[in-house]
């Protein structure tokens, strides 16, 4: 009796603890919903596919194998605007972003933004330790190219910024570039300065745009 008590004690305080863990994670928003929470949702889905199958090949009996091949048609066209469209989380985490939504994000939010459009374009990204204040990316593409992004209202250094001394290159790396991202224009002294400069990229708002909305950067900046 002593040794059944002593066990059903220890899976008591498993049990504790593990509502101790769950209700930490909950609170911080990294715990998913639970099986019982979600079986309505998936006997509907199982329900709503079952019918939709049912109905594709009662239609196919009845009319032909014109049907299926419409269905497919009409889901290859839907399914990608149905999901860009109510699933823009999933769409921004791809690297996706409408200007809107651009246009609407703090300095920290286009940092974001910005590395997971390099993300999607191939480039492998890190935040720099200590930037928390002007948040810089640096990044690296397979070929041995390496980009370094600020985001600064002109293109300019201020002047506790001048531009850092280029880093040692190892065998294999491409020229370090700067891309300075600007949600506005810029004006004729920063396109001068960075013709000076040399080793500077600028990407204004309208540049920012299309590479948000898909087009890769090595069409819209020269990489070079």
């Amino acid at each position: 009796m002593t040794r059944w008590r002593r066990r059903a004690g220890e899976r008591e305080s498993r049990r504790a603890r593990r509502r101790r863990v769950v209700g930490l994670l909950r609170s911080q928003g990294r715990y998913g919903p639970e099986f019982r929470e979600v079986l309505p949702v998936l006997a509907g889905l199982v329900l709503a596919l079952s019918g939709a199958v049912a109905g594709v090949a009662a239609a196919y009996r009845a009319l032909g194998i014109g049907v299926p091949l419409a269905v497919l048609a009409l889901a290859a066209v839907a399914v990608p605007v149905l999901v860009r469209r109510h699933r823009p989380s999933v769409r921004r985490r791809l690297g996706y972003y409408t200007a809107e939504e651009i246009a609407d994000l703090d300095v920290a939010g286009l940092a974001l933004a910005v590395a997971r459009m390099l993300r999607r374009d191939g480039w492998s990204v890190r935040f720099p330790a200590g930037e928390r204040v002007r948040p810089r990316l640096q990044a690296r593409r397979g070929d041995g190219q390496r980009l370094e992004v600020a985001f600064r209202p002109v293109a300019e250094p201020l002047p506790d910024e001048d531009p850092p001394a280029p880093p040692a290159r190892r065998p294999g790396d491409g020229p370090p570039l700067r891309l300075i991202v600007h949600r506005g224009a810029f004006g004729p002294r920063d396109v001068r300065w960075t013709r000076a400069d040399g080793s500077t990229r600028l990407m204004d708002g309208a540049l920012l745009s299309r590479w948000a909305g898909g087009t890769p950067l090595h069409r819209l900046i020269d990489l070079r």
